[in-house]
């Protein structure tokens, strides 16, 4: 093999995937001077961001003018139950109104209010409406605005190219290779920096919301890379994914519904979800201990309904429902906006959401309910990173978004993901920046990794025989629906980790036939690496989380443990080439955080008052 005969491409820096996250990144790097370059697995502009609906949440104080940065990153802080960063966790809370008014400067095109502000929306787990929106589009037009300011910024995009691996001087960083989709040819990327915004790995589970780029390449590539996975084992099942008719199962309704009034329902009509109350939920989430009464004496017309209570909180109560034989036809709950709001407000307020399920499903949601139930939607654990820069342990390497673990803690909170890649995005950027431009010296390229990780990729071609990735990857959904699902307790653990240990074995042989060029088999056997690496860390984290907490609930030990949450779960390759699974004692947190998280909302009010009249 002669590396001279590749294509290679050099800039200061690469970012690996064209989401919210990589494009603010990008647009970052760009301004502070970079020679830039953005690979996308796909088409620019058909990021997993423009899936998201519902809104971006920031404390703007458009509709309610008590929320401030202290409220959201006190909500962000009790919806992770307190296992986020907390560094983190401030920084997303403090920096997102800058972030929404940023893309209002860009030219992206928000909802108003009657005043003329950007209007905002209820959405679970957020005390005051906090949800920048653009009707129910609001990802679509966070990667317009974004795409449309960045391409303007001399980046340069490299689309439908495939991240294969990251190449190492030593322990720094010093590129990446890479895999033209189209024709099937490699090429290399020559880099200082390199960061990694290719969301999570959805695609491992059998319904998901996740679209076929998520297959976890950006935690498998770091965890190859000597990288750290933290926190893990929490993922997301959105309440609210389509089962029923089967061209959407998976396919997201958005938080949204809920926001406009949209209620839960089971087979008999009864809304269950005032039967589902945690204790601890009532008073924090509506507005005033009178609103909590009037929540658990059922009150349907309670200003916060409890279909906005955190997402976890709402899956469950779905998946109870189905267990008492109350579920609908097809294993889940009806959700309902046809009985609350009229057609007009429905269409203006939702508008893809009827557009998308008249189309697709011949189902009109303004007049009949939607079949819906838990769908595998979101990771809030990923490459463990450090929260001012964004780098990993590695020496040039970064994440962001999705990819990353820290902000979101256990559980996330609806809308915290569009505000969480804009603030992290541009604080990798800013973090690639200052590596770069901190004297790094021209890295070496090392011809022998990157001959091994072409020849990884092309012995699948050469194989005369061998097992099919299709099935491969049918079996591992399987696997992780059945075992590593929204319930978990350590049988089924330990029969899903037992699956994919021997899935590794058939990975090891797997075949796809023909040539390089226009192959799916051999971009679906490829990303099966990514998928198994992202599958056996969380099944692996899961069983060592011996405890139930935001996402991860353990029937075989519920409820949430104190000594767990002392400690993040965190996942590295050892030197022998096994998985290592340790935990890894977080950080006290700064008294100020901690005082602020812990304070009612009265105390809160109280304090942003005094402060604002202190400024006056």
């Amino acid at each position: 093999m002669n590396i001279s005969e590749i294509k290679t491409i050099e800039h200061d820096v690469i970012v690996l995937g064209a989401g919210g996250a990589g494009l603010r990144a990008a647009i970052e790097c760009s301004m502070q001077g970079l020679s830039t370059g953005l690979v996308c697995k796909s088409l620019l502009g058909k990021a997993h961001t423009v899936m998201a609906e519902g809104g971006v949440a920031a404390a703007l104080g458009n509709v309610d003018s008590r929320d401030n940065w202290k409220v959201h990153f006190r909500d962000t802080m009790r919806g992770g139950k307190f296992l986020n960063n907390w560094r983190m966790a401030e920084l997303h809370a403090k920096e997102a109104p800058e972030r929404v008014r940023e893309l209002e400067e860009w030219g992206a095109v928000f909802d108003r209010t009657k005043s003329g502000l950007i209007n905002q929306r209820n959405f679970g787990g957020h005390r005051y409406p906090r949800l920048a929106h653009v009707g129910d589009r609001t990802g679509l037009e966070i990667i317009r605005t974004l795409q449309d300011y960045g391409i303007h910024q001399g980046i340069d995009v490299y689309m439908e190219c495939t991240g294969l691996d990251l190449l190492k001087d030593g322990d720094r960083i010093s590129g990446m290779v890479g895999m033209w989709r189209e024709t099937g040819e490699f090429v290399i990327f020559k880099s200082k920096a390199v960061i990694l915004a290719t969301g999570g790995g959805g695609k491992a589970w059998k319904i998901t919301s996740n679209s076929w780029e998520y297959t976890g390449d950006g935690y498998g590539m770091a965890y190859e890379a000597g990288a750290e996975l933290m926190d893990i084992e929490f993922t997301q099942f959105h309440p609210t994914g389509m089962i029923w008719p089967p061209s959407v199962r998976g396919i997201l309704v958005t938080e949204g519904v809920r926001g406009e009034g949209g209620i839960l329902v089971n087979s008999e009509g009864q809304r269950f979800m005032f039967d589902n109350i945690p204790e601890r939920f009532s008073a924090e989430t509506a507005d005033t201990e009178k609103e909590a009464a009037r929540w658990l004496e059922g009150d349907k017309d309670a200003r916060r309904p409890p279909e906005l209570l955190t997402r976890d909180v709402v899956a469950r109560a779905i998946r109870k429902e189905v267990k008492a034989g109350l579920g609908s036809p097809h294993g889940g709950a009806f959700l309902d906006i046809a009985s609350r709001r009229n057609a007009e407000d429905i269409q203006k307020k939702l508008p893809s959401m009827y557009h998308q399920f008249k189309v697709l499903a011949e189902l009109d949601i303004t007049e009949e309910p939607m079949e819906v139930g838990p769908t595998l939607h979101y990771f809030m654990g990923g490459v463990r990173v450090d929260p001012d820069s964004q780098m990993t342990c590695v020496p040039g390497l970064f994440a962001a978004g999705e990819c990353a673990a820290g902000v979101h803690g256990a559980n996330r909170l609806g809308g915290n993901s569009l505000s969480d890649l804009l603030v992290c995005g541009k604080l990798a950027g800013e973090g690639a920046a200052n590596f770069v431009q901190s004297g790094q010296s021209e890295p070496d390229l090392d011809e022998t990794q990157v001959k091994a990780i072409i020849r990884s990729a092309t012995d699948i071609l050469n194989r005369e025989s061998g097992e099919n990735p299709y099935l491969i990857h049918e079996r591992l959904q399987d696997t992780m629906q059945n075992h590593v699902g929204i319930v978990r307790d350590d049988e089924l653990l330990s029969r899903g980790i037992s699956d994919i240990e021997i899935l590794w074995d058939d990975f090891h042989k797997v075949k796809a036939d023909g040539s390089s060029q226009f192959n799916p088999g051999w971009h679906e056997a490829i990303s099966l690496r990514n998928l198994l690496i992202t599958s056996e860390a969380v099944a692996r984290a899961a069983r060592m989380r011996k405890e139930s907490r935001g996402a991860h609930t353990r029937i075989d030990f519920e409820g949430e443990r104190d000594e767990w949450l002392k400690v993040n779960i965190v996942v590295r390759k050892s030197e022998d080439g096994s998985m290592s699974v340790e935990t890894v004692e977080r950080e006290n947190p700064d008294s100020e955080l901690e005082r602020i998280a812990n304070l009612s909302i009265e105390e809160i009010e109280e304090e942003v008052s005094r402060e604002a009249a202190g400024k006056i």
